[in-house]
């Protein structure tokens, strides 16, 4: 028997706004809104869906409201890997023109990810290109 991760939820005083953000980012759809909710997944996870098994569907992102701005660092966070086909400068640059900045968390010089902040300041990384 297997869980499935069926999702991570990201509070925010900010539902609609940092919901709509990750969307683009992910270039994921919106498939529940609420004015304290919103659930965000991949395009093609709900073609798929009826072939995979429970285990198998991808996990959504859940956004919440909260009455509180983010105080510290994430105790986890997501790192996303831009395709080896792809320019990864340029996609670190979409990133920042859509409002997320680098940050330093301590990572060093010689590391080989950017670590960047989302619009509401939630830390993730952008890895090096990978081929899967």
């Amino acid at each position: 028997m297997a869980l499935r991760w069926y999702s991570n939820v990201i509070e925010t005083t900010d539902v609609p706004r940092l919901a709509r953000w990750w969307a683009e980012v992910l270039d994921w759809q919106v498939v529940f809104e609420a004015a304290d909710e919103v659930v965000i997944i991949p395009k093609w996870a709900e073609e798929l869906r009826p072939k995979l098994e429970f285990e198998q569907v991808p996990p959504g992102l859940v956004f919440v409201l909260v009455d509180h701005e983010k105080q510290t660092k994430n105790r986890i966070h997501m790192d996303l890997a831009p395709h080896t086909s792809d320019d990864r400068d340029a996609e670190i640059a979409r990133l920042e023109a859509l409002g997320a900045k680098r940050i330093d968390v301590g990572q060093g010089p010689e590391v080989t990810w950017a670590v960047l902040a989302d619009i509401d300041g939630n830390e993730f990384c952008v890895l090096s290109s990978r081929e899967r």
